[in-house]
């Protein structure tokens, strides 16, 4: 695995950095997971429960170790820094302020250890007027402005069906972690990465800023369609079931309309590209509502899939678990947990061909992995049992 030499330290919880560290330890870090004695990461009790944890636990954290450390005493720091003098990348996502009261400033962990990445993921960034505010996921995708535009215009914004803000600073995270790596690969420096969950939501949001600035237009709520993109929306089959239908291409509209034996439309000059379709997307949208209404979903996936026109069913998870595609790339993979029970579990993206990822093994019991890691940083046991006395560990 690509990253089978690199060790990790995760100082976090819930959602973006343990998200990120867990992209990480699929190809091969050893990522060490610090959690406070007692509950741990409060993702262990999160939805859905399996004998009192959590199943997206099992997930988000497979294949790190559980190391438990009360850091508010300073026995547990002084583990910490022992850990960190080999360590390659430190992810944390605490409120910005939170490492420096503990005695641990980055900067003097990079003086600790030169080569140390130490990558910040917080609600807006270690720095600026709004840095020592509470910021999570849900609070980055509105002030990045993904809310603002997701939902029907005669409606209040609503939300994705899951945490997009944090999985997207986690994203940026690892990217922002590899690059890192690549320039201390070079150079023998380590660095700071700052990741703001409402600039990595910010980040993806297109053309908004040029088109504002130039034109002052805002991109407002649409729904099914995106304005500009004409025909791509979700129609409904005869009996009724949601799909998908992207023929925005000037090609695979060609294609639509003899599928849908509408020549009159391939006559029209204003339908040869996409800006003049967009000026007649209400027209052409209920259109292919008619026509697609007309068929099963099956039968118009067919004949969508014959025409090479790319259309979908708009799954749910049941449709996952049964979709051939999904379990040939091996998207849904049979795990054992430590009772023995089989859980399916998501599989691992992206697909490398030299150096795959793996699961090596579903998220640890807390503390699992405490006299591992301890023993080899040369504690005895009688050390290790004193320090759990003590509410160190």
């Amino acid at each position: 695995m690509p990253l089978r030499s690199i060790k990790v330290i995760e100082l976090g919880s819930l959602i973006a950095g343990p998200f990120a560290t867990r992209l990480l330890a699929e190809f091969g870090a050893e990522v060490i997971k610090i959690e406070p004695p007692g509950q741990g990461d409060p993702l262990r009790r999160w939805r859905k429960l399996y004998k009192n944890t959590s199943l997206w636990w099992f997930v988000q954290s497979r294949n790190k170790k559980s190391l438990t450390l009360n850091l508010k005493t300073p026995q547990a720091r002084d583990i910490l820094r022992k850990l960190l003098q080999d360590t390659d990348i430190l992810v944390e996502n605490f409120r910005p302020g939170v490492l420096e009261r503990l005695g641990l400033d980055p900067n003097e962990l990079l003086t600790l250890n030169p080569r140390l990445i130490v990558v910040r993921l917080s609600g807006y960034g270690q720095t600026g007027p709004y840095a020592g505010r509470p910021g999570f996921g849900a609070v980055g995708e509105s002030m990045g402005g993904l809310r603002y535009v997701t939902g029907f215009a005669d409606r209040p914004p609503v939300r994705t069906g899951i945490s997009i803000g944090d999985s997207l600073a986690a994203l940026f995270a690892v990217i922002g972690a590899l690059m890192a790596l690549h320039h201390r690969s070079r150079t023998g420096e380590g660095q700071l990465v700052d990741v703001a969950l409402y600039e990595a939501v910010f980040a993806l949001m297109e053309s908004m800023v040029p088109e504002f600035d130039a034109m002052g237009f805002i991109r407002e709520r649409t729904g099914n369609i995106m304005p500009g993109i004409t025909p791509s929306s979700t129609h409904t089959s005869q009996e009724g079931i949601p799909l998908l239908i992207a023929a925005n291409g000037d090609d695979i509209f060609v294609r639509l309309c003899q599928l849908m034996q509408r020549q009159d439309w391939l006559q029209r000059p204003e339908f040869k590209d996409n800006a003049g379709r967009d000026t007649h997307r209400d027209e052409i949208y209920r259109a292919i509502d008619a026509w697609a209404a007309q068929f099963p979903a099956d039968v118009l996936l067919q004949q969508l899939a014959a025409a090479d026109i790319p259309a979908s069913r708009i799954y749910s998870v049941a449709d996952m678990f049964k979709d051939p595609q999904f379990m040939h790339r091996e998207l849904l993979i049979r795990h054992t947990l430590a009772d023995g029970q089989s859980l399916c579990v998501p599989g691992i993206v992206p697909k490398l061909s030299k150096t795959p990822g793996e699961i090596r093994w579903l998220g640890p019991l807390l503390g699992e992995h405490n006299h591992e890691i301890l023993q080899k940083l040369g504690f005895s046991l009688e050390a290790i049992q004193q320090l759990q006395a003590q509410g160190v560990l």
